[in-house]
């Protein structure tokens, strides 16, 4: 345990004819508050910490590097937040955000909100005022109450004001971040605490290991038995793949389940890769035949959310369904719709649970079933492939995105992060997965920003080189970052997919004035100069060829690059594919 640089000093007086002799106690080996939040920390294997530095835990990042910790600095605490975010989900521990007090706590709020409403681990840690100034509402510097704030925004959150304290409060913000529902947890850590010192031996013991995080949920035999019996009852079941069959790493059981049940299954975006998105059971080329005709949908760590329209309307058909829920909410059963067997418990249990159960007299699916998925998958890759092998100039995203699906094929380790309209909308559907955990995109919200916060994390934790696909539009809420991928001289290839503004480049001001549309941005930018500012390489691409060549280029030499890819303003679509959820007026004034 590191130790402060001090000693106490005692003294006992002898009386004798001729003097007084003093003698000194043993010096005192003392502590304080930075060093004790870094041990408990260290003690429960969290060892990176993502964030901006500044007052009051300027001192902090410089004693937690010091100690041995990894601490990656980042130019905006929102894209720090969303790095610790998605470190939480690839790690299963929770990611580290470290921000100041006010302005930094809120800009990293953010990203807390965005953990939480996609059920990663994650701890935002912040600086703040003295909570007697800040319950007087006496003007300190950055004062606001903080608590407060974040308390509705995450699963838990708690203050430290004693340094005696920071080994149980680390503790249960660890316990809380990943047990159950794992999720987002505000830490609050006043200025004054850091300075508290205390006898190192004592803060030593007040340090907590915390024991078995996040215990396994069993399910209730009778669940597993009610949800196996409406399997068996039908005749056209699916199973759906969400992010949190991936964040549980029970991959092999996963696997063993859909192979044993034969039952055709659909991944989320997140879920890509579970098993290989070119697997005979896979339906994800087939999604709308799927979803319309099946009878029986069989949940693993997926919601029916708006990414799944809610359980019900057009995309499910007109025949009513079934539902099996995986969940280890309870709370989360029939938010929608009725689930008919909700199987409540973590998902690796859940899962054995419901392998066990099945038997070896289990009965598949009919071919009529299976053969009809298999042949609209077979149908809609063919029709698909011509698209993908265009060399046009400028790009459209079929060609851009055809050149990067082979890229990722032949590299089955790299991570693929994504984000975008349509950059998002076509990729998730073009590229492939083949490994779980590789694909990491913008989750239950859909919100833009994630890409460069998320790209370092990726290749922070796993070491594996990174290629974000990124619209143009989305690089913008991050692109500074840059700048620390370069710092930190991390593998990652960013491919800006570059069509002059949102969604398309074509817009114009209705006035006729000399503003620019709302929804277009500065012809033909160099984004590609941005990276080269600091050191990386910067690549010009106008052709699927020559965004081949740079991706591989960039792959192979692990240097920081970014790759300006010029794609026709005209092809892309409003909102990508979920314009419907953009209401465009009808009124027309005069």
């Amino acid at each position: 345990m590191a130790v402060a640089s001090s000693t106490t000093h005692g003294t006992q007086a002898r009386k004798s004819k001729d003097a007084i002799a003093v003698e000194t106690d043993p010096p005192q080996a003392l502590t304080d508050g930075f060093h004790l939040v870094i041990d408990a920390l260290k003690l429960n294997d969290i060892n990176t910490i993502y964030g901006v530095p500044g007052i009051p835990i300027t001192d902090f990042g410089r004693l937690a590097q010091a100690e041995g910790m990894r601490v990656i600095s980042f130019r905006h605490e929102q894209n720090a937040g969303n790095a610790a975010a998605i470190a939480g989900y690839l790690t299963q521990k929770p990611g580290i955000c470290l921000t100041v007090s006010a302005p930094g706590f809120l800009n990293g709020l953010t990203a807390l909100a965005h953990a939480t409403t996609n059920c990663w681990p994650m701890i935002l840690i912040s600086g703040s005022s003295e909570r007697e100034i800040v319950d007087l509402q006496q003007g300190d510097y950055e004062e606001m109450d903080q608590l407060a704030i974040a308390k509705p925004l995450c699963k838990a959150a708690y203050r430290i004001l004693h340094a005696e304290d920071i080994g149980i409060g680390i503790a249960r913000a660890i316990r809380a971040a990943v047990s159950g529902r794992p999720g987002g947890v505000y830490l609050d850590l006043p200025a004054k605490l850091f300075g508290q010192v205390m006898n190192a031996e004592a803060g030593a013991k007040s340090l907590v290991k915390v024991i078995d995080p996040a215990p396994r949920q069993i399910p209730a035999p009778d669940s597993v038995a009610r949800a196996l019996d409406v399997l068996k009852g039908a005749k056209r079941p699916l199973i759906i793949l969400g992010k949190g069959a991936a964040y549980a790493q029970a991959d092999a059981e996963i696997r063993a389940l859909i192979e044993k049940s034969g039952i055709p299954y659909l991944p989320m975006s997140m879920a890509k890769g579970l098993l290989p998105d070119d697997h005979p059971q896979s339906a994800g080329a087939a999604r709308s035949l799927a979803l319309k005709e099946s009878d029986v949908v069989m949940m693993i760590g997926a919601r029916l959310n708006w990414l799944l329209s809610h359980g019900k309307g057009k995309q499910w058909g007109t025949e009513p369904k079934k539902f099996v829920q995986i969940d280890i909410e309870p709370r989360e059963m029939d938010s929608n719709v009725e689930i008919a067997a909700p199987l409540v418990g973590d998902i690796g249990s859940c899962v054995a649970a419901l392998l066990e159960g099945m038997g070896a007299d289990w009965q598949a699916p009919s071919a009529e079933w299976t053969g009809a998925i298999r042949a609209k998958v077979e149908t809609n890759v063919a029709k698909m492939a011509p698209k993908l092998m265009n060399n046009n100039a400028p790009m459209d995203f079929h060609g851009a995105l055809g050149v990067l699906k082979t890229i990722i094929k032949q590299r089955p380790d790299a991570i693929l992060v994504n984000e975008g309209a349509n950059t998002l909308d076509f990729a998730r559907s073009i590229i492939d997965m083949s490994k779980p955990r590789k694909r990491l995109d913008v989750g239950t919200w859909g919100v833009m920003g994630i890409g460069m916060g998320t790209a370092i994390a990726a290749a922070v934790e796993t070491g594996h080189p990174v290629l974000a696909i990124e619209g143009d539009s989305a690089f913008g809420f991050s692109g500074m970052e840059v700048e620390t991928i370069c710092r930190y001289n991390l593998p990652i290839c960013v491919v800006v997919f570059n069509n002059n503004g949102i969604y398309r480049g074509t817009d114009v001001n209705p006035t006729g004035g000399s503003d620019a549309a709302t929804t277009v941005f500065v012809k033909n930018s160099r984004y590609d100069k941005m990276m080269e500012a600091f050191g990386g390489v910067g690549v010009y691409a106008t052709t699927p060829d020559d965004l081949s060549r740079a991706v591989n280029e960039a792959m192979d030499s692990g240097k920081p690059t970014l790759i300006n890819a010029v794609i026709d303003e005209k092809a892309g679509t409003e909102s990508g594919r979920i314009g419907n959820l953009n209401p465009q007026s009808v009124v027309s004034k005069k």
